[in-house]
C-alpha cells in the first residue's frame, strides 16, 4: 500500500521559499488570501511565508480537517492567531533564531546615529553647510529594553558592548529581568527606551501619552517590536512638545506607511520600512530553517520554537 505524501500548503509571497530538499517528499500547494480558506482543510502543514498577511485569521476553519502544524516565517505571530487556532490542537512555530542579531545591530545603529546626530549631518551635507556640533558619549548612558525574549536579550548584549548600562523588562520578573511593575521607574531614568516586546493584550498600546510623559526630556525611543505597541499620535505629540528628544520607528500600526501619513514629517522621528531584521540572504535562511523543521516533524521528533498560543509567543527557558 503506497504511503500518503503529506500536503504542504504555502501562503505565498514573492519571492517564494526555496524548498528544494523537500522535492518528491511532500506535495506543495500554494495559496493566496483568496484561495487559502478552501485549501486549508486538505493541508497537513501550513507555511505562512507571507508573514505580513492576516489571511490565516480569516480563513482558519473552526471544525473539521485542518493542518496539524503551522509555521510562520516571522518572529511575531499576532497576524495569524485567532480564537479557533488557539483552541485547536494545531502546533504553531515561528522563525526564532533568524532575526535576533540583525535587529540588535539595527538598534545599535539607530542609537549611535541619534547619539552622534548623523541624520542632521546628512541633512547639512546635502545643503553643503559646515556646522560643527557636539555628539553624545554613548558609554555610560542607560537603556531600558522592553521585551525579554531572544530579540530583547540580543539588544541588551549588543548595547552592553557599546558601554551602555541596560535594564531588561519582561512579562514576569526573574533573575536579570525586571517585571512590569518596574517599568515606569526604569523609563524615568533611561536615556534609551527600546521596545522589542511581542504584541499581546497586555502590551498593545503600552507606550502611550502617560508613558512618554514619564520619560526624561533627553530620552530617545526606538520600536522594533510591533507597531501596535505604540500609540502613534501620542509619540508624535511627545516629540512635537519635546517631552522626549527623539525616536525611531521600524514598525507601524498599519504597513506600509502611506505617503500621506503625518509620521513622515514628525520632527525628531526616524522612519524605516520594517527592515531591522532583514539582512542579505535572510529569505534563504528562513527557507532553510523551515526545511530543517519539516524534517524533524516528518520524523516524529519534537519541534523547537513552539508558540504558546494563549500567550502569543515562544516561552523563554
Amino acid at each position: 500500500m503506497p504511503m500518503t505524501v503529506p500536503t504542504l500548503l504555502v501562503l505565498d509571497a514573492d519571492p517564494p521559499p526555496r524548498l528544494g530538499r523537500l522535492t518528491g517528499r511532500v506535495r506543495i500547494v500554494r495559496a493566496d488570501a483568496d484561495t487559502l480558506a478552501e485549501r486549508l482543510p486538505d493541508a497537513d502543514v501550513l507555511l505562512v511565508w507571507d508573514f505580513a498577511s492576516t489571511a490565516v485569521r480569516a480563513a482558519w476553519p473552526g471544525e473539521g480537517p485542518r493542518p496539524r502544524w503551522v509555521h510562520t516565517a516571522s518572529a511575531g505571530v499576532d497576524h495569524l492567531l485567532c480564537p479557533e487556532l488557539v483552541a485547536s490542537d494545531t502546533v504553531v512555530t515561528n522563525a526564532r533564531g533568524i532575526f535576533e542579531q540583525p535587529i540588535a545591530e539595527y538598534v545599535a545603529a539607530l542609537v549611535l546615529a541619534m547619539a552622534k546626530d548623523l541624520p542632521r549631518t546628512l541633512e547639512l551635507q546635502g545643503r553643503r553647510e559646515w556646522r560643527h556640533r557636539e555628539g553624545q558619549r554613548l558609554a555610560g548612558t542607560r537603556a531600558c529594553v522592553v521585551g525579554s525574549g531572544p530579540i530583547g536579550r540580543a539588544i541588551v548584549r549588543t548595547l552592553k558592548a557599546l558601554g551602555v548600562t541596560t535594564a531588561l523588562v519582561g512579562r514576569v520578573p526573574r533573575t536579570g529581568i525586571h517585571g512590569p511593575q518596574d517599568l515606569d521607574r526604569l523609563l524615568a531614568r533611561a536615556d534609551w527606551v527600546i521596545a522589542a516586546a511581542p504584541l499581546t493584550e497586555q502590551t498593545r498600546g503600552m507606550f502611550d501619552t502617560r508613558r512618554f510623559g514619564v520619560m526624561q526630556p533627553s530620552a530617545r525611543f526606538v520600536n522594533v517590536g510591533r507597531g501596535q505597541l505604540v500609540v502613534q499620535d501620542a509619540l508624535a505629540q511627545a516629540l512635537a512638545k519635546r517631552w522626549i528628544a527623539g525616536a525611531a520607528l521600524d514598525v507601524f500600526e498599519d504597513e506600509p506607511l502611506t505617503p500621506e501619513s503625518p509620521l513622515w514629517q514628525v520632527p525628531g522621528l526616524i522612519v524605516s520600512p520594517h527592515m531591522s531584521g532583514d539582512t542579505v540572504g535572510w529569505r534563504d535562511e528562513l527557507g532553510a530553517q523551515f526545511v530543517e523543521l519539516y524534517e524533524r516533524w516528518a520524523a516524529g521528533r519534537g519541534l523547537p520554537n513552539v508558540v504558546d498560543k494563549k500567550r502569543g509567543y515562544v516561552p523563554g527557558h
